[in-house]
């Protein structure tokens, strides 16, 4: 399913990036889209964003962020990134995990194009990603949103947070925006912050709460 959108452009959606684009990767590049893949494992957590994007930053300064380089940094070594990205709740589980998934993904496919390659429809690529111990649909569903219409077979079903948010804005469907929509929703609607909202104009939530209030 993809996402048309209707009303919300223009200024509403100004000055909202996909959490790829903030994080500066360009998901045309191969290498790139390993370090969205290791992004959106630290985003699938139940961590706050802002920890999440510090703590990948934090991989790139110190370089484990291909799979070969993540193997020959070690356990020790990924754990003292994430804690110095305040990764501190998950560091050890997910340091062990990005060992497996980074030796898995050598020793089978050589790399995640591969696996792309090797998937035969949008849902056995799903599958053969949440292989990966660590990678569940919740990871899946935010690295391959970003994906589309670069990946061919990257079109992952909408995220609930991203419905949540489309219906609020009279979003019918939405290509291009899921990201955006879904930080939307943990950055301003589960806080509260209506009034700072970019898409403010064309909520009907907000418009309800000053009809009511008013």
């Amino acid at each position: 399913m993809v996402f048309v959108i209707v009303d919300f452009t223009g200024k509403e959606a100004k000055g909202i990036r996909s959490y790829s684009e903030e994080l500066g990767l360009d998901l045309r590049k191969p290498e790139d889209r390993f370090k969205w893949f290791l992004a959106s494992i630290l985003f699938a957590k139940r961590i706050s964003s802002d920890i999440a994007k510090r703590t990948f930053r934090r991989f790139e300064e110190e370089n484990p962020s291909t799979p070969r380089s993540i193997l020959e940094a070690g356990w020790d070594k990924l754990v003292q990134v994430l804690d110095s990205g305040g990764y501190v709740r998950y560091d050890f589980s997910t340091a062990s995990n990005l060992l497996g998934i980074s030796k898995d993904l050598l020793d089978r496919f050589g790399s995640l194009e591969e696996i792309h390659a090797k998937a035969d429809s949008p849902r056995r690529l799903e599958k053969m990603l949440m292989e990966f111990k660590g990678v569940g649909p919740v990871g899946v569903n935010i690295f391959l949103r970003e994906l589309r219409g670069i990946w061919e077979k990257a079109d992952p079903a909408p995220s609930r947070l991203a419905v949540q948010v489309a219906r609020r804005l009279g979003v019918k469907r939405s290509e291009g925006v899921e990201s955006q929509l879904v930080r939307i929703n943990l950055e301003y609607c589960r806080k509260g912050a209506c009034h700072t909202c970019p898409a403010k104009t064309v909520c009907s939530t907000r418009k309800r709460k000053a009809t009511i209030h008013g």
